[in-house]
């Protein structure tokens, strides 16, 4: 794991002004380094969905900095945010968000296309990732076809296949079984392993353990940084929990 942050954010704040100003985030510096897993918590309100977005590229801050692998994302264009966010994150969504007429192969496929990946490896590449994912044989099947446990895979490999610098995911559980839930977690640890830098919201906190660190918030400020690597992951062993810088 290399020490340049794959995400730093330094003075963030993002303000809403519908009748009186809310502070969303209200002065965030947080680093993430890169093939790093870290989880976000907080109770509803505390900024988790807006900090995500903010990392994401799907939002701006009203001050502040967002460094995505090198690039100040504050300073592009709403297209060059485009062009960013197809080529460096891949998402992973609570709701899925699966095109429902395309089929799982189609639908892993999709972000290749924006990459000008030729017809032929794009399949190629979807397929390998729906291999992967342990449902190579579900790549001619539609969403309505599909278990919620191997629709989550479906947009997980979508998610992996442009092999992002960098992984978010919204309680990428949330709507899943216990046990379902559970293998998809062993799939982030894999993403993981394979180097990818991984950053999930979750309210859960079997979620969160998942993770080396969990970053608190409350009120847009980080309450505190917590260290919860497992045995051999690179958060063990560490102070129980970091200094808060934002």
């Amino acid at each position: 794991m290399a020490d340049d942050p794959a995400v730093s954010l330094t003075g963030v704040r993002k303000t809403y002004r519908v009748g009186e100003p809310v502070h969303a985030l209200d002065g965030v510096d947080l680093s993430l380094v890169d093939g790093s897993y870290t989880a976000v918590m907080g109770p509803s309100g505390s900024g988790k969905s807006t900090l995500m977005n903010l990392v994401g590229c799907l939002d701006a801050p009203t001050e502040g900095t967002v460094t995505v692998d090198g690039t100040d994302v504050t300073a592009l264009s709403d297209r060059e945010r485009t062009a960013l966010r197809g080529d460096e994150i891949g998402f992973v969504f609570q709701t899925f968000n699966l095109m429902p007429r395309l089929t799982a192969r189609e639908n892993v496929a999709l972000p290749l296309i924006f990459q000008g990946v030729d017809a032929a490896e794009r399949g190629e590449r979807a397929d390998a990732m729906l291999g992967r994912m342990g449902i190579g044989d579900r790549g001619d099947h539609r969403p309505n076809e599909l278990s919620g446990g191997q629709r989550q895979r479906v947009a997980i490999a979508r998610a992996l296949v442009t092999d992002p610098t960098l992984v978010l995911a919204d309680e990428p559980t949330g709507n899943l079984d216990t046990e379902t839930g559970a293998r998809i977690l062993d799939v982030f640890d894999e993403a993981h392993a394979a180097g990818n830098t991984i950053l999930v919201v979750t309210h859960e906190r079997h979620v969160a353990e998942r993770a080396d660190r969990i970053v608190h918030l409350l009120d847009g400020r980080i309450e505190r940084i917590e260290r919860v690597g497992r045995p051999g992951s690179a958060g063990a062993g560490g102070p129980a929990d970091d200094e808060v810088t934002g």
